[in-house]
C-alpha cells in the first residue's frame, strides 16, 4: 500500500494548499472541514494510476486528481443534506456543523476550486462537465424516477457513481498524453469499477455498523432509497433468524450476469499498459477496493 500512499499524499498536499488559499477564512475552514476530515481518495488515486499506466508522470496528474476529489466532496455535502445525515467520515457533516446555507456555499466553493484546477485543459473541462451532468441525472433519478428493475438500478449506479470514476480515469489518461481511444477505454473500465463500488456501498449500508462506516448505517432503508440489495432481499422468501448477509448471497452469485462483457478490443487497450505500470510496484487499482 506504500505505493498508493505516496501518491495519495501528493494529492492531499495539493488539496491542503488549495483550501488554505481559499478566501475568506470562514470558507477555507468549511472546505477544510469537508475535504480534510479523511476519505479513501479512491478517485484521485485512479487518476494518478491511469496517468502512470499510459506512460505519464504522476506530477502531471496531481491537479486533475485533486480537482476530481473536490468535485466528489461537493457532491457528498449535498448528499448529506438530502439524506439528513449528520455524520460523515466520523465527524459532523457540513450542514450539521455549519447549517444548511453554509454547507451549500461550501459545496459551491469546492466546485469552484475544482474547476480552477481543470481550467487550463479544455478536454479535462469537458470530461468533468459531462460527468457532473450524469451525476445530476443520477441524483434526480434516485429522488424522483426511482428505478424498479435491476437494469434501471444499474443505470442509476452508472450515473450516480460510475460517472465520476470514469472521469477520474479519463483525466489521468489525458494528463498522461493518451490518445482518444485509450482515454475512452480507461473511462469505460473505471465506470464499471464505479458501479461495482456503488453495489459494495449498498451491501455495507445494509450489513455494517455506523462505527465501521463513519456515517449512519441503514440509510437506504431509512430514506426508502433505491438499492439493488433491498430489491433482491424483498424478492426472497421471508425467513426467521436468517441474517441479511446470508440473504444477499444469491445476488452475489448472479453478479456477473448484470454486467455486459467488455469487448476484447477494449481489454487489449487497457491491460498491457495498466499491468506493466503496477506489476513492478506491488500495488495498483485492485488494491483500492
Amino acid at each position: 500500500m506504500e505505493y498508493l500512499e505516496r501518491r495519495v499524499g501528493l494529492v492531499n498536499d495539493r488539496l491542503a494548499a488549495t483550501i488554505e488559499a481559499a478566501d475568506p477564512d470562514a470558507l477555507s475552514d468549511q472546505l477544510g472541514h469537508v475535504v480534510l476530515a479523511g476519505g479513501k481518495r479512491v478517485r484521485p488515486a485512479v487518476t494518478i494510476l491511469s496517468c502512470e499506466a499510459v506512460g505519464g508522470d504522476r506530477e502531471q496528474a496531481i491537479d486533475f486528481a485533486a480537482g476530481i476529489e473536490l468535485v466528489h466532496n461537493a457532491s457528498l455535502v449535498i448528499d448529506d443534506i438530502i439524506d439528513r445525515s449528520d455524520t460523515r467520515r466520523g465527524t459532523p457533516s457540513a450542514w450539521a456543523e455549519y447549517g444548511y446555507g453554509s454547507a451549500i456555499i461550501a459545496s459551491d466553493g469546492l466546485l469552484g476550486e475544482a474547476f480552477a484546477l481543470f481550467a487550463d485543459n479544455d478536454h479535462a473541462m469537458q470530461i468533468v462537465a459531462e460527468s457532473m451532468v450524469e451525476l445530476g441525472e443520477g441524483e434526480s433519478t434516485e429522488l424522483a424516477a426511482r428505478p424498479t428493475t435491476e437494469a434501471e438500478y444499474m443505470t442509476l449506479a452508472r450515473r450516480k457513481t460510475g460517472a465520476l470514476f470514469r472521469a477520474s480515469a479519463e483525466l489521468g489518461a489525458v494528463a498522461g498524453g493518451a490518445d482518444t481511444e485509450t482515454v475512452d477505454a480507461f473511462g469505460e473500465y473505471a465506470e464499471r469499477v464505479g458501479v461495482a463500488f456503488q453495489i459494495r456501498d449498498d451491501v455495507l449500508d445494509a450489513t455494517a455498523s455506523s462505527a465501521d462506516l463513519g456515517k449512519p448505517a441503514g440509510q437506504d432503508e431509512t430514506m426508502d432509497r433505491p438499492s439493488l440489495i433491498r430489491s433482491r432481499i424483498s424478492r426472497q422468501p421471508r425467513a426467521t433468524s436468517v441474517p441479511a448477509s446470508s440473504r444477499i448471497l444469491p445476488w452475489r452469485l448472479s453478479m456477473p450476469s448484470i454486467f455486459p462483457r467488455p469487448t476484447p478490443r477494449r481489454i487489449s487497450v487497457i491491460s498491457p499498459s495498466l499491468l506493466s505500470s503496477v506489476s513492478d510496484s506491488g500495488g495498483g487499482m485492485e488494491t483500492l477496493f
